[in-house]
Order: structure tokens, then C-alpha cells, then sequence
């Protein structure tokens, strides 16, 4: 009798191209495995078949996980960071979980249509960095899993920074995969 191939992990991801279906590849790169991916419609489909036991695994965000992960109903493998997370210090980093390097983060930022006079830009920037700045804004964020950038960090000039270095990360990945924008 042939011996059949050992069943690949189930990875929920939503949308193709998305942030998780990204980390995803990413690790199955990094740790060597081959996965089958399963798309869904959102995430909360996703959701529901991890919870159900119908895949394996999700990359997601902390504030989606995190619900879930403290009631019991689904286990955090690791965070996909240099540090642990402030409000989950019991979930162990990548590097920590033995997949040292493997950095991902799913992060927010606004973004103005080309041509947005400077100041504008600067009334918008200067709203949403004395929103960082409350304390309730940040205790909720942090409560969510968020990690609120250093301010130095809070300009649009590191904005633009960050994106570059995450296309030049992610760029890569995505043309490997084939990925194309519909």
C-alpha cells in the first residue's frame, strides 16, 4: 500500500493579496511548509471555522484574536514581533516561538489624494497625532493590541518611509505568488 502525503494545514485567509494571505506566505516560506490556503469572504467566516475546528490556522489581527484568545476558545502560537504584546506579555514573539525574523504587522495609516495642499496635510497630521496623544485613544488601542507608533514616527514623511520599506519587503512575496490586482 502507497503511502498518501501528509494532509497540509488549512490557513484561512481573507481576500487574496490580503495582509494575512501575505504573512501566511511569508511563513510558509520561512518555515519551510507547505499550506493550503482557504479564502473567505471576511473574517468573520474565517472566524467561525477556526473556532469550529474547519482550518488550522489564521494570521490576523490582534484585535480580532484577542477575544478569542482570552475567553479560551482559540490558542495565540506566537506574535509576529521583536516584542511581546503589552496586553498579552503570555503570548511568546516569533523569535521566541523558534521562527526568529519572521516580522509582520498589520498597521493602519491615512492617506490623502495626490495633490493635497501642505497645509492640510499638516491640520490632518497634527489631528490625529493629538488623538494618539489621549489617553483613553491609547488605552483603547492598547486594550485592542495596537501599537501606537513612537511620535517621531507620527509624520508623513515616516509614513512614506514605512510604506517603502514594506512594498520593498512584501513586493517579492507577492510577484512569487503571482498575485494580481483585479
Amino acid at each position: 500500500m502507497a503511502q498518501s502525503e501528509p494532509r497540509k494545514a488549512l490557513v484561512g485567509i481573507v481576500g487574496i493579496g490580503g495582509a494575512g494571505h501575505l504573512a501566511a506566505l511569508m511563513f510558509q516560506k520561512t518555515a519551510d511548509v507547505h499550506v493550503q490556503f482557504i479564502p473567505y469572504r471576511g473574517a468573520a467566516p474565517r472566524t467561525q471555522d477556526l473556532l469550529a475546528g474547519q482550518i488550522d490556522l489564521a494570521f490576523d489581527q490582534a484585535a480580532n484574536a484577542l477575544p478569542h484568545v482570552r475567553s479560551g476558545s482559540l490558542r495565540a502560537f506566537m506574535v509576529t514581533a521583536k516584542t511581546r504584546l503589552k496586553v498579552a506579555p503570555d503570548i511568546p514573539t516569533v523569535d521566541e516561538a523558534g521562527l526568529p525574523g519572521f516580522y509582520t504587522s498589520f498597521w493602519h495609516a491615512l492617506w490623502l489624494p495626490k495633490g493635497t495642499p501642505k497645509d492640510i496635510t499638516e491640520k490632518l497630521n497634527a489631528a490625529v497625532v493629538h488623538t494618539l496623544a489621549d489617553s483613553n485613544v491609547r488605552q483603547r488601542l492598547a486594550d485592542l493590541g495596537q501599537e501606537i507608533p513612537p511620535r517621531e514616527q507620527q509624520t508623513p514623511e515616516a509614513l512614506a518611509a514605512h510604506q517603502r520599506s514594506e512594498i520593498d519587503k512584501w513586493w517579492p512575496i507577492i510577484k512569487a505568488a503571482g498575485i494580481k490586482v483585479d
